[in-house]
């Protein structure tokens, strides 16, 4: 009996051993992270809480190790910030160090079955990526969090909102439109609808609007041959027909509607004024990303530059 308590407590202390050691490097390297932040070290405070990262996940401590993870990858994006508004020579090194910081811990929040925290990260990368104009490696994060926000459809929408907004932003007129498209039928599909009719309310029926208003401009600009236009689009371009006008039609505003009629019927007719003129008559009603489109579609009449094929 003696020997077999002699041998547990000579287990115990070669297992105590190393998991102590790990937990006072972790409390070491936390306090030099500190340090070095304040100094405005960003980079090495990164590399601190990736050491802190590395013992928390010896110890199993996936909370820990995320946490540390996130708090590496701000700094590091924080220094490539820094470094680019000094103007300084680089090779984006500490942005690549962010973006597997930011990987790995989505990664560890997705195996804790926490998706809302990795879907965070990933907006937050993705608005990272977006202010520092690259809208175009931005819009495969902002998808990655719309598929892990499946459970809260007005989240997933937004983020599709920021997706659509990146691809206007590099050009993907033609991708732009199959988002937002897409959004209008989650809307329809998955939101909140009156018992009496299918018209979607709340948020989902601003989204709505949004959706097709942004729709409607990108297919005037893009002017896609009949061959090529797809059911739903086609729909959308005869609800806003002038023979099928509707002025109470729910969810536009009267003036809204009609300008966007309009509107079609001045681009068939290739009226360029009376463009113009409903340019500034419907500014106040669209949002800036509405206004650039309409802006486009008015420019591509005046001056044709061959977007649309």
């Amino acid at each position: 009996m003696a020997a077999e308590g002699d041998f547990l407590t000579r287990y115990r202390a070669v297992y105590l051993a190393p998991l102590l050691f790990r937990l006072l490097i972790t409390c070491v390297a936390g306090q030099l992270a500190k340090e070095l932040k304040q100094q405005d070290c960003l980079q090495y405070a990164a590399f601190c809480n990736l050491a802190m990262a590395r013992c928390e996940q010896t110890l199993f401590n996936a909370p820990g190790e995320a946490l540390a993870l996130t708090d590496a990858a701000r700094l590091f994006l924080s220094s490539e910030k820094e470094n680019r508004a000094l103007q300084a020579p680089g090779f984006d090194e500490h942005l690549q160090a962010a973006l597997n910081c930011y990987s790995f811990a989505i990664k560890v929040y997705i195996e804790m079955n926490q998706p809302i925290m990795a879907a965070s990260l990933s907006l937050e990368l993705g608005n990272a990526l977006k202010e520092m104009n690259r809208p175009g490696e931005a819009v495969v994060h902002y998808q990655r969090a719309a598929e892990l926000q499946t459970q809260n459809p007005v989240e997933a929408l937004l983020s599709m909102g920021e997706m659509a907004t990146c691809k206007i932003l590099t050009r993907d007129y033609d991708g732009a439109l199959t988002v937002f498209t897409e959004m209008q039928l989650i809307c329809q599909e998955r939101g909140l609808q009156l018992p009496s009719t299918n018209a979607p309310v709340g948020a989902f029926l601003d989204l709505v609007a949004k959706c097709e208003i942004s729709r409607v401009l990108l297919l005037m600009f893009l002017e896609p041959p009949p061959q090529k236009l797809l059911p739903e689009h086609a729909q959308t371009l005869e609800r806003y027909a002038w023979e099928s006008f509707d002025p109470h039609s729910q969810g536009f505003i009267y003036a809204e509607c009609h300008g966007k009629c309009v509107l079609q019927m001045a681009c068939q007719e290739k009226d360029t004024e009376s463009l113009k003129s409903l340019q500034t008559e419907l500014w106040p009603y669209l949002s800036a990303e509405q206004n650039h489109l309409l802006h486009l579609v008015v420019q591509e009449r005046i001056t044709p530059s061959g977007q649309g094929i």
